[in-house]
């Protein structure tokens, strides 16, 4: 009963929040909610890249609100699309969630509303943080969020959360270099063995002498050698009675390659893009790295694309809005475009087969529309199949069937 009477208190300190009392979210910004470091992400290349080239790729997919296929705009739109605070731009707030998304499997941001209920900022969170709640009675969802100046409560419909898969009766994502642990620590213990034998491995020699020396002689042997080779560039003379042996390191290069292989493949799979993305891709054509691109884009990028579509659609368009054809919408037909040759194939085609508008081609070239370039249009040479063939020049020309 505590537990809810604090809630409710909090819920009333969120209403008056929304309101515009007693509450600036610019406030949030800063040390403590802008970003915390990663140690993983910051020494480990392979991730950094995988985690670059996710959050990168879906930051520049362009994002537009449609109303039943026509471009519109709202205010919630606005602020996504165009500034989503007086910080961040669109690119820098979805590279945000989609950085710390990959990071630590969940990534929060705080929807703030006018005194209308019209979305006005969206304030992204640091994921350690945030703790999404149940109601216990009404089984409802809260997100805690751990502020500078106390703990606050919000509901989900104010907290976009976009996550990794979620675990069997969990509601937050699992965290996907949590999952690589164990391949970091042995591709980390590979790397520092390989570097302790690169760096050991000019500078251990085996000294043999005919006759045995005592302590203090040894001792200035070795540091008479040391001086040596180092002044001489690593150029030893060996005198008489005196063997020098290098001893031999064990280090191959092959087993550091097929060791970073390993390590590309498995942090590729966690993160489900092609391992290809990783690897070398010597000898591949154009039409491969177009299928490889093709395969990021379906296997990868739209189901992160639809979480993302779904948590805009669902939290900031109202209900009248989504009843009435309002939605979200990234374009990845960007990525998918091929070379010129085939991209004007693909255009023609459309457009002869009268499924794409001569002006929805030129939108996506970034070319002005033309005055005639809103008609469907097909081609002439081209006819039903059950029509009879002594027919099909009249059609084609626009004469009259009957005559010869």
């Amino acid at each position: 009963m505590r537990w809810w009477n604090r809630l409710k208190n909090s819920v009333k300190m969120a209403v008056a929040v929304w309101k515009g009392q007693g509450f600036d979210f610019s406030n949030w910004f800063g040390r403590t909610f802008w970003g915390a470091d990663n140690s993983t992400l910051a020494t480990n290349e392979t991730i950094f890249s995988v985690i670059s080239r996710l959050a990168n790729s879906l930051a520049s997919l362009p994002l537009k609100l449609y109303q039943n296929f026509d471009l519109v705009t709202n205010a919630a739109s606005d602020v996504l699309i165009n500034s989503p605070n007086p910080n961040m731009t669109s690119f820098d707030l979805i590279r945000n969630l989609e950085t710390a998304r990959n990071e630590t499997g969940n990534s929060y941001a705080i929807i703030e509303r006018d005194i209308r209920g019209q979305v006005s900022r969206i304030t992204p969170l640091i994921p350690t943080y945030v703790e999404p709640v149940l109601e216990r009675e009404s089984q409802e969802l809260w997100y805690q969020v751990i502020g500078e100046n106390g703990t606050y409560y919000f509901h989900n419909m104010d907290v976009l959360h976009f996550k990794h898969i979620v675990g069997s009766g969990g509601l937050k994502g699992i965290n996907p270099i949590k999952v690589l642990t164990n391949t970091n620590d042995f591709d980390k213990a590979v790397r520092e063995f390989s570097l302790k034998e690169m760096q050991s491995a000019p500078n251990s020699f085996i000294l043999k002498y005919s006759a045995n020396v005592d302590a203090d002689k040894r001792e200035r042997i070795i540091n008479d050698f040391k001086r040596f080779y180092q002044d001489n560039g690593g150029i030893l003379f060996q005198e008489p009675g005196v063997e020098i042996d290098p001893i031999e390191r064990k280090f191959i290069a092959a087993d550091i390659f097929t060791s970073e292989r390993i390590t590309r493949s498995r942090v590729a799979n966690v993160f489900n893009i092609p391992v290809t993305m990783l690897n070398d891709t010597e000898g591949q054509s154009y039409s491969s790295n177009e299928q490889l691109m093709r395969m990021f884009v379906q296997l990868t990028l739209m189901p992160i694309v639809r979480q993302y579509e779904q948590e805009f659609n669902r939290k900031l368009l109202t209900t009248a809005e989504r009843r009435a054809g309002f939605y979200f919408k990234f374009n990845v037909n960007a990525l998918l475009r091929g070379d010129t040759a085939a991209q004007s194939d693909y255009y023609t085609k459309a457009i002869r087969s009268g499924w794409m508008k001569p002006n929805e081609v030129r939108q996506l070239e970034d070319l002005p529309p033309e005055p005639e370039g809103n008609k469907l249009w097909v081609s002439g040479d081209l006819y039903p199949m059950d029509m009879d063939p002594s027919q099909r020049k009249g059609v084609n020309t626009g004469e009259n069937s009957t005559k010869n």
